[in-house]
């Protein structure tokens, strides 16, 4: 134990950015230079998975790693060293360049855990307003500014990868917005761009750290929620209906309500991105059917 002290204690007052995690990839070591170089504290960070930090890894492509490709999670799995540029969300909001070095932690030959070694890359190399933007359009919705249809397929395909692994549980809940070729028709694209905003306002209470919502197109949108079975995922469902049915949206001082009709399904080990996507939709579609606003499980 005294060896082991004095390790952490070098290894706290390294200049180079460091930080293990377990084989979940929960944060159980934060030095003083990741402090430094991110802005993030260590107990902003201690306890925390990585993907639920405000870090939000991307590529130079704008790609959010975190959710799909992540290194991190690919060293858990195989074990293999790895390198990678990067960047990060600083605690200040602008984003930063660094270059990783991931190792696995091994205990009698099974792999416990990684350790992930980060220096600040050049700031002259990238821009760091172009990154910040190439991030933006890479993973959010211009209009409503949530999560776009790119960053939900890869935070779904995120969570089945988790799923197959630790057995953890989550739903999607796929809502579409009741009658809203009336808004557009009868009140303007103007408005109709406004019930968008209202809808995605609305569901963005229902979220946590582990969950997203986002934009899956037009009128549609996607929930992915980490649930313990189908009654809480129903209850969250509900909970986003009954947010957005309390809503309402301005015209000329006349209030205009708002509701949407929902489908919500755990998903199962066999799915893809593809299956359980369709499962939702199709039980969003018999929520329309039933006379919509209403949330239709299985």
């Amino acid at each position: 134990m005294q060896n082991e002290a004095m390790y952490l204690e070098i290894i706290n007052n390294l200049r180079d950015g460091v930080y293990f995690v377990d084989a979940n990839r929960r944060i159980n070591f934060w030095n003083k230079a990741a402090e430094e170089i991110t802005g993030h504290s260590a107990k902003d960070m201690l306890g925390k998975l990585c993907h639920e930090t405000r870090l939000q890894h991307i590529n130079a492509e704008g790609k959010l790693i975190c959710v799909m490709g992540c290194p991190l999670f690919a060293t858990l799995e195989d074990g293999q060293q790895r390198q990678h540029e990067v960047f990060v969300r600083h605690r200040d909001g602008h984003r930063i360049p660094i270059k990783v070095n991931i190792f696995p932690i091994t205990e009698e030959g099974k792999i416990v855990g990684a350790i992930e070694i980060f220096t600040k890359n050049s700031p002259n190399v990238y821009e760091e307003e172009l990154i910040e933007q190439l991030a933006n359009f890479a993973t959010r919705d211009k209009l409503t500014g949530i999560p776009n249809r790119r960053s939900v397929e890869s935070y779904i395909e995120f969570r089945i990868a988790e799923m197959k692994r630790f057995n953890t549980k989550f739903c999607v809940v796929f809502l579409d917005i009741d009658n809203f070729g009336k808004f557009n028709n009868t009140y303007g694209h103007e408005l109709g761009d406004e019930v968008l905003k209202t809808v995605s306002k609305s569901a963005m209470h229902t979220i946590r750290r582990s969950d997203l919502f986002g934009r899956w197109g037009g009128e549609e949108f996607i929930g992915v929620f980490e649930v313990s079975g189908s009654s809480a995922a129903v209850h969250m469902a509900e909970k986003i209906r009954a947010l957005i049915a309390n809503s309402e949206v301005d015209f000329e001082g006349q209030p205009l309500r708002v509701t949407a009709s929902l489908g919500v399904t755990i998903a199962q080990e066999s799915d893809t991105i593809e299956s359980v996507v369709k499962r939702a939709d199709d039980l969003m579609y018999l929520s329309k059917q039933a006379g919509k606003n209403r949330v239709t499980s299985n």
